[in-house]
């Protein structure tokens, strides 16, 4: 498959009380179309400023990144804005659903952002929340309202309502139990199969196994690499795998 996101030489440096952090560190890395791309490392490792800085939401230091051949790094905060609408979603940890808006509308509020045709907006919100297993009793109501679980796939439809080119999580089930984290799972794996690119930070194995391809972040470069190929569930050997490999980069 082509690459979506192609990075050269991507470095990101913070300054803390004059030190500078190198946070990412001269990363080239090539992320296909379709795959489910899981990104794991430390605490401190800097996947989750990786994520970021793909998805356009933080500007790298050095380096380039490119979208689908268009270099994201020389846009404006302007263009930036409009290009995330448009080609990415975005699910994290916390849903940031909007408390004083119904499900429906927070799915709506998105999709209004880059289509004025409220009909089509409408008609694709309905889908998306069904295709979550949010069903219609549950659309006029509040974020409150709804379990952590139904709230985060609520979040998954939100993102998915622009038919984004890539969808970026960020520990989408840190915030959940084992049941309600399976449920979330198991919408973004159905989505990537039906050809949706995600690219997911998780700390958690169980999470991981979901990915196609594993990569594995440590001082701020990429310093292994597993493909693991569509998830097939209840595949012990896939878990093998995956615990063999971040056994033997030190996670």
């Amino acid at each position: 498959m082509a690459n979506i996101i192609t990075t050269k030489k991507l470095c990101k440096t913070f300054s803390n009380g004059g030190v500078q952090q190198h946070v990412l560190r001269n990363i080239d890395l090539e992320i296909r179309e379709g795959d489910f791309t899981v990104i794991m490392g430390a605490s401190g490792a800097g996947k989750s400023t990786l994520l970021y800085a793909l998805s356009g939401m933080d500007k790298p230091s050095l380096g380039e990144i490119l979208f689908d051949g268009e270099e994201i790094t020389k846009m404006t905060t302007d263009q930036l804005a409009l290009f995330r609408r448009k080609n990415c979603g975005f699910v994290f940890q916390q849903t940031y659903l909007v408390d004083s808006m119904s499900i429906m509308d927070n799915v709506l509020s998105a999709g209004l952002l880059v289509n004025n045709d409220k009909k089509e907006v409408v008609a694709k919100a309905k889908k998306v929340l069904t295709s979550v297993d949010i069903n219609e009793e549950l659309w006029n109501k509040f974020p409150s309202q709804v379990s952590g679980g139904e709230a985060q796939r609520a979040g998954i439809a939100r993102a998915l309502v622009n038919t984004p080119r890539m969808v970026f999580a960020d520990e989408p089930t840190g915030a959940l139990n084992s049941k309600t984290g399976k449920d979330v799972l198991d919408a973004l794996t159905k989505f990537n199969e039906n050809g949706q690119s995600i690219v997911m930070v998780t700390h958690d194995i169980t999470s991981a196994r979901r990915g196609s391809r594993i990569l594995y972040v440590k001082d701020g470069e990429i310093a292994g690499e597993l493909n693991l190929g569509k998830y097939v569930s209840g595949d012990r050997e896939r878990h093998m795998m995956l615990r063999d490999f971040l056994g033997g980069m030190g996670w």
